[in-house]
């Protein structure tokens, strides 16, 4: 089958290649792949600084959208021909791929494939950081870094359904006004204004009561300081390149937390957290509450671009590749 095949944990190894079809073990569900999602973790990945590091020759991507293909032993509840969103943890970058069955979500009717392909690993990651770890409440300020990318874009979203106030940061105009687009209440533009003076005036002194950042460096140390009395701040990633050290006196003074969240470990840890999760989260995507942006598909041959364009920051909200 054709994918979108990593020979060495560099980019120049990247590109359009065969691998053999997989075949559905016990508990698996093969999926024809109509589209899959591409996330900051693939550009990890086939450089080899993911936490998983799968073996070579390798198709990445972590989750798709498709079509029930084939059952293994044991899988009950699907059928082929079912319309799906599924997480592989890598090989999503193809034509088929294999999902555990625990791993695959029958879509809503009002679901389409592109938006599909992109909605598990952003929106599962800012749901689970802001409901789960932040325990987010209504009337609370929300500061959301990277708010133009795909899970910044989604934890706009789901702040807002929550019933928060949001403020956005991001590096560019263009940037800002999707998340304004999709709720943000006001925008901070890091490369323009100065992050902890500009979070400290929107919130008139008091600091926001919890910071979303899947940036990291300086912004995150921007916000520990502009954060207000028992705020919460939920580590998302490293962007910026920089693994920040948390001095441990401000958490002290000020009753801050700070929580790590890599969304994917729930998927072995924690199973059956995923679907009540996607039921609200479809549920959301029904009544209208949040709105997935899909701004660009690349064919399975220019995926290489489409990992190195995410990578640049040249991308807004989700990209898809289309196999």
């Amino acid at each position: 089958m054709r994918a979108l095949v990593c020979t060495a944990l560099d980019d120049d190894f990247l590109g359009l290649g065969e691998l053999p079809r997989p075949e559905p073990g016990p508990n698996e569900v093969l999926v024809k792949v109509v589209a899959a999602g591409v996330n900051f973790a693939d550009t990890l990945m086939v450089r080899g600084q993911y936490q998983e590091k799968p073996e070579l020759p390798f198709a990445p991507g972590l989750e798709l959208a498709g079509l029930v293909d084939r059952l293994g032993d044991g899988v009950t509840g699907l059928t082929p021909g079912q319309r799906v969103m599924a997480l592989t943890g890598r090989g999503a970058f193809a034509e088929y791929a294999v999902a555990k069955q625990s791993d695959v979500f029958v879509l809503p009717q009002e679901m389409d494939f592109d938006t599909a392909a992109g909605f598990a690993v952003t929106y599962g990651t800012a749901h689970g950081a802001l409901r789960w770890h932040a325990d987010l409440q209504p009337g609370e300020t929300l500061m959301v870094h990277g708010a133009g990318g795909g899970v910044g874009l989604a934890a706009v979203e789901c702040g807002k359904a929550l019933g928060a106030r949001v403020i956005a940061s991001a590096g560019d105009a263009k940037k800002l006004q999707v998340a304004v687009d999709h709720g943000a209440d006001a925008t901070i533009d890091y490369r323009q204004e100065d992050v902890k003076t500009r979070m400290r005036a929107l919130t008139e002194g008091l600091g926001v009561d919890v910071v979303f950042d899947p940036v990291g460096g300086p912004v995150f140390d921007a916000s520990l300081r502009a954060t207000a009395w028992g705020g919460r701040l939920v580590v998302i990633g490293f962007a910026a390149g920089e693994v920040q050290q948390i001095p441990a006196n401000i958490l002290l003074v000020k009753n801050i937390s700070v929580h790590g969240m890599y969304w994917g470990s729930n998927r072995t840890m924690a199973p059956q957290r995923l679907t009540t999760q996607f039921d609200e989260l479809f549920a959301w995507y029904k009544a209208g509450k949040i709105k997935p942006y899909v701004s660009q598909g690349y064919a399975l041959e220019d995926g290489a671009q489409a990992i190195a364009d995410l990578r640049a920051r040249k991308t807004t909200g989700k990209v898809v590749i289309r196999p």
